[in-house]
């Protein structure tokens, strides 16, 4: 391998480890109010929309983890239900490149 490739492949590799490593999405005050439910826990609610989450599936070509990625679709969902004046959220889609679909309702607590 040529030697001046490898400082370079070192920095991407480290660089791309540390995007993954990161967390892009904040929760907002709006989306703090906002819990995560299943479909049988809202039939008593009412549902007011839907929101779709996106973000990166993968960053430079590396694959995120599912962990963290699920994560940061539920933050981005809680935050626009919030935005919304829903306080719950229902997955109602799988994660798909990057995208899940979630129900916004309204309950009482």
């Amino acid at each position: 391998m040529n030697n001046r490739l490898l400082p370079a492949l070192t920095s991407l590799s480290f660089l791309s480890l540390t995007l993954t490593a990161c967390t892009w999405v904040q929760l907002t005050s709006e989306g703090e109010g906002v819990r995560l439910a299943g479909a049988a826990q809202v039939a008593n609610c009412q549902r007011i929309g839907s929101a779709t989450a996106r973000t990166l599936g993968e960053i430079v070509t590396v694959e995120r983890g599912g962990g963290k990625l699920q994560t940061e679709l539920l933050t981005l969902a809680r935050n626009e239900a919030g935005r919304m004046g829903g306080n719950t959220v229902v997955p109602e889609s799988l994660i798909n490149d990057g995208e899940q679909s979630y129900g916004v309702y309204t309950c009482s607590r």
